[in-house]
């Protein structure tokens, strides 16, 4: 008689990504450290990194195997560029710029490691999420095609669109159907949920061996100070989106602890109090932007012990 298959034992380890816009920077902080504590690409160590919004601009290259010093400077030369426009139209020319530049022609079936892309319909109101691996498709398995034959960069200008800011991102997919988007924050700012359904249910993963890494990108004090474009961002529709991203991220981090309290998961995602710290998810002020990088390192040191733990 033949034994039976020894379990998989080997961790199964989550990276996810918030959305918010400028605040990437934050994330792009704690990211740098965990590069330099596992002394490796991290599409190396994840098995699957999910994004929404800017997260998904980071997920992306990450995925790509783009190391984090890389992206942290074309988040400095591409950001400001695309937040300081006022109008809607000019921030979407900037982001389809960006997202061209530095995707260029990738494809999902470019990736190192599995990839999601969180974004939405505006349509018919549901998630559309963007995936590399067949094995993720909960249904219509038969029919997948990476990333509905998308390309990256344009995934992620979906992901980005955060209307009313920017425009809707139109795509096409392989079948043929023409979708309208809009920013994954209407869904799932914190893409953490969707993560860990993959890992159980799709990859079939034991809860005991998956590991969540899920970074937000900080919680900081509204901008005081009065210029044009502050007083642009004070508009309500604007204070609203804000709002309902920021209640999306909280609410999607609860259901998590209730739902799947048995995955282990490290959340990063710090509250400052400080003035000097009031920003907002169109922050184009480098200082400001470095400042948050710099937060973001902080706070992987309040979490280094348990990030050890899980990657290494």
């Amino acid at each position: 008689m033949n034994a039976a298959p020894l379990p998989n034992l080997q961790p199964c380890r989550l990276l996810t990504l918030d959305g918010g816009g400028a605040k990437g920077f934050y994330t792009l902080g704690v990211l740098r450290e965990v590069e330099a504590l596992i002394d490796c690409p991290l599409s190396e160590r994840f098995d699957l990194i999910y994004g929404t919004s800017t997260g998904a601009v980071i997920a992306a290259l990450l995925a790509l195997g783009r190391r984090v010093n890389d992206i942290h400077a074309l988040y400095k030369e591409y950001v400001p560029a695309v937040m300081r426009p006022w109008s809607r139209a000019a921030k979407s020319r900037a982001l389809e710029e960006l997202a061209s530049k530095v995707f260029a022609s990738s494809r999902f079936e470019d990736v190192q490691t599995d990839l999601g892309i969180v974004s939405a319909r505006w349509d018919f109101g549901t998630p559309m999420i963007f995936k590399s691996n067949r094995a993720g498709a909960h249904g219509r398995n038969a029919s997948f095609v990476p990333g509905f034959g998308c390309s990256i960069a344009q995934a992620v200008q979906a992901s980005c669109s955060a209307y009313p800011f920017f425009n809707r991102k139109i795509v096409i997919t392989q079948d043929g159907d023409r979708i309208e988007l809009i920013d994954g924050g209407y869904c799932a700012n914190n893409p953490t949920l969707y993560a860990i359904a993959d890992a159980l249910i799709a990859l079939r993963k034991d809860p005991a061996n998956v590991r969540v890494v899920s970074l937000g990108v900080g919680v900081y004090p509204e901008p005081r100070t009065f210029s044009w474009s502050r007083l642009l961002r004070r508009w309500w529709p604007v204070q609203l989106l804000q709002k309902t991203l920021s209640i999306n991220t909280l609410s999607m981090d609860q259901l998590r602890g209730i739902l799947f309290a048995a995955v282990p998961t490290v959340r990063i995602s710090d509250t400052f109090a400080e003035p000097e710290m009031a920003t907002d998810l169109l922050e184009h002020d480098l200082v400001k932007l470095n400042m948050l990088n710099q937060r973001g390192r902080q706070s992987f040191a309040r979490h280094e012990a348990e990030l050890t733990q899980f990657l290494l």
